[in-house]
């Protein structure tokens, strides 16, 4: 039978044994609970840096997409201001041939000559009997001196009768420009040819023949420009 001092000693055993235990079981507690901070902390840490990393990511493309913007719109606006000095100088080229064409009708014998081919090339597109003719009134005699050449010219070409042409004396074809009237109706020499009844117009001007080579040039005028 144990006296009293067994039974303290083994109390004392119990109990140290209970406190080893609680204090082992509360490191391991305190070292799960740590261990499952850390990796947390880590997800945490992994999660707020992706996000950082996608949030870089986007801004970057938002920055990508913002450039190749600014860059598509700069480049559209040196096409743009390429077309207009291009532009501005083809029309400078026109001007400068438009101004060129006043030479011209100041040779009378080359230009008296023009006219007669003028009223020829304009009755074979119109193909009528008779018809109107309209000039520049200083060109008015130049035009009646070559009348009947002309006429039997076409005549000769057609197969057909000379036609009848009538020099409209009411209306004329505006006279060359002048610094005068610099922005205003100008004709630089030609004729004009109409049906009798007026439906069916001939425009066979300098000025008009001028447009139409331009235009045909255009193309090729703009390539040696970009040359």
């Amino acid at each position: 039978m144990m006296n009293d001092g067994d039974v303290a000693r083994q109390l004392k055993q119990m109990t140290d044994f209970i406190r080893q235990e609680a204090v082992e079981k509360a490191a391991e507690i305190e070292a799960a609970a740590a261990e499952e901070f850390q990796i947390e902390k880590l997800q945490l840490v992994e999660a707020e840096k992706k996000r950082i990393r996608l949030e870089f990511e986007r801004n970057e493309k938002k920055g990508d997409i913002k450039k190749k913007i600014e860059y598509s719109k700069q480049l559209n606006e040196s096409r743009l201001e390429v077309l207009q000095a291009q532009d501005d100088l083809a029309k400078s080229m026109l001007e400068a041939a438009g101004k060129e064409l006043l030479y011209i009708s100041r040779d009378h014998h080359v230009y008296k000559n023009l006219l007669r081919i003028f009223i020829v090339q304009s009755l074979l597109r119109l193909k009528e009997p008779a018809v109107i003719l309209r000039c520049r009134k200083e060109d008015r005699e130049l035009v009646e001196s070559v009348l009947e050449s002309a006429k039997n010219e076409y005549a000769d070409k057609a197969n057909v009768y000379p036609p009848e042409i009538v020099v409209d004396r009411n209306v004329y074809l505006p006279s060359a420009p002048s610094h005068y009237e610099a922005h205003g109706p100008s004709c630089s020499g030609g004729v004009v040819l109409a049906s009798r009844d007026g439906k069916i117009v001939c425009e066979n001007t300098l000025d008009a023949r001028l447009e139409v080579v331009f235009r045909k040039k255009l193309p090729e005028i703009r390539r040696s420009l970009l040359g």
